[in-house]
């Protein structure tokens, strides 16, 4: 058993440019040589098969999402359902759970779906798209506007301010972030706020949650609306990111062309493999709130162990031919939105518009074709891409 902390055997560096390419080769190697890792540079405990990642996950008591247990301070705006633990979370996310499930998702979807359309065909008139700026971000934009029911903001502006707080999350690993992201948070702040102090009839989830909290404290209020702003962010960002790295994958397996358009029944359960093959979200932190062991490594009160969804993902224990796509995978329990009380809130909803994208390209009978270098975001929570030329026509 280790007694304390030691050096991860690989060096892994997330922000790599090897690694942001393909991250997959090196987390398969720091898995089957040490499950649980200590990373220096990151000071945390890296944890790599998806059975202890599971683990952590579930065990509440045991691993904090809230650093407050701890005695760490958190800055008031900070404080969300994503950041709250059970029991003092249960309420917040109920409260949203069920403004979710009373919204008509169908509705939603057949909405989003127009959309798709309308990018399609814009995209078709052009040689070579980036997919990103021309597909991705505006329909991640316009389904999560839709499922809150407020207003889009400009595209380019938002686009800006996003990319900004998902850069800030790796603030860890540089902290120059810090500042640059407390600054977009104040803007996306004041763009919730005005959803709320709009007066008059309010549609969609955020008008069923502010009808069930006009009464109250100071204090839920103030969850409840940095809870809007999490799941407004969180909700495009993570949207983003998967639409991205779904199109590159279907480019690049010009195979699953043809698997589909044969098998169209499959689409629902070729989305989860996608997802599980190459997710938008490569991790989270807990704090240990007390001495642990996870796979015979001696973990410290107060130490922080990041589960690598990634490297869960495609653990071969869990998943057979992990770095295979295998389109009818049943069960797929993957963690490409995380898992339990503290997964991505829009996670339904993310996989009706991964479907209903897959679905309008082989009605249109349009396959993306890789077009050109895709470089990866530098970022190491959110696997997205900065750039993604294509060709999108029929």
């Amino acid at each position: 058993m280790a007694a304390g902390p030691m050096t991860s055997p690989l060096g892994y560096d997330p922000l790599d440019e090897a690694t942001l390419a393909d991250p997959y080769p090196q987390l398969a190697a720091l898995r089957e040589q040490a499950s649980v890792a200590w990373h220096e540079g990151m000071e945390c405990w890296l944890i790599t098969r998806y059975e202890d990642c599971l683990r952590v996950l579930r065990d509440h008591a045991t691993f904090a999402r809230d650093p407050r247990r701890l005695g760490i301070p958190v800055p008031d705006a900070h404080l969300s359902v994503q950041v709250l633990d059970p029991p003092q979370q249960a309420g917040l996310r109920s409260l949203f759970m069920t403004a979710l499930h009373a919204q008509d998702l169908d509705a939603l979807q057949n909405s989003v779906g127009q959309v798709i359309r309308e990018r399609l065909h814009l995209c078709a008139a052009q040689s070579v798209v980036e997919a990103m700026r021309e597909l991705a971000q505006p329909v991640a934009l316009a389904a999560i506007s839709d499922l809150l029911g407020v207003t889009p903001p400009p595209l380019a502006e938002w686009a800006a301010i996003s990319d900004t707080i998902m850069r800030s999350m790796d603030a860890g690993l540089n902290p120059e972030l810090i500042e640059p992201g407390r600054r977009a948070r104040a803007q996306l702040s004041e763009l919730v706020d005005s959803w709320f102090t709009t007066t008059g009839r309010s549609s969609g989830l955020l008008g069923h949650v502010r009808a069930h909290t006009a009464d109250a404290s100071p204090e839920q209020a103030a969850y409840v609306r940095h809870s809007a702003r999490v799941m407004f962010q969180g909700g495009y960002s993570t949207l983003t990111a998967a639409l991205g790295n779904l199109l590159y994958t279907l480019a690049h397996h010009p195979e699953i062309w043809p698997a589909l358009s044969e098998r169209p029944g499959l689409v629902r359960t070729a989305v989860d493999e996608l997802v599980r093959f190459d997710g938008p979200v490569q991790g989270t932190t807990r704090l240990a709130t007390g001495d642990v062991t996870i796979s015979d490594v001696h973990v410290r009160r107060g130490e922080k162990v990041t589960v690598l969804f990634a490297a869960a993902n495609r653990d071969p224990d869990t998943f057979e031919l992990p770095d295979q796509l295998v389109l009818d995978r049943t069960p797929n329990r993957h963690l490409g939105y995380g898992w339990g009380t503290h997964a991505c809130l829009g996670t339904v909803m993310a996989q009706r518009v991964l479907a209903v994208l897959v679905d309008t390209l082989l009605d249109t009978q349009t396959w993306p074709c890789p077009a050109g270098p895709a470089p990866r975001r530098r970022t190491a929570t959110m696997r997205t891409f900065a750039r993604l030329p294509l060709s999108l026509q029929p």
